[in-house]
C-alpha cells in the first residue's frame, strides 16, 4: 500500500477539483481540514471532500451539511462531527 494520499473537493454543479495530489497523510489531513471548513463550504458551493489513498480508495468523507460520513462514527469509534 501506497503512503500517497489525494484530496478531492466536488461543487454542487458535479465539477471536482483535486487540490491535492500525492501528498503525505499530514498534508491530506491539513488540506482536508481546510476544504471542509472555509468559505465556499459555507456559501454551500462544495458539497463533499474525500481523500483517497494510492489504491483510489476512499479513507475519509466529508458530506456539506452532514459532517464526515466515512467511515461512520460507529466504526472509528469518533463522535459525529457538526456541520
Amino acid at each position: 500500500m501506497s503512503n500517497e494520499f489525494s484530496v478531492c473537493q466536488f461543487f454542487n454543479d458535479d465539477k471536482y477539483e483535486y487540490v491535492r495530489r500525492f501528498v503525505s497523510a499530514e498534508e491530506a489531513i491539513t488540506a482536508f481540514k481546510h476544504y471542509t471548513d472555509n468559505v465556499a463550504t459555507r456559501m454551500g458551493i462544495v458539497k463533499r471532500v474525500i481523500i483517497t489513498d494510492g489504491g483510489d480508495c476512499i479513507n475519509l468523507e466529508w458530506q456539506n451539511g452532514k459532517g464526515i460520513t466515512y467511515p461512520p462514527a460507529k466504526e472509528t469509534n469518533c463522535p459525529p462531527t457538526s456541520s
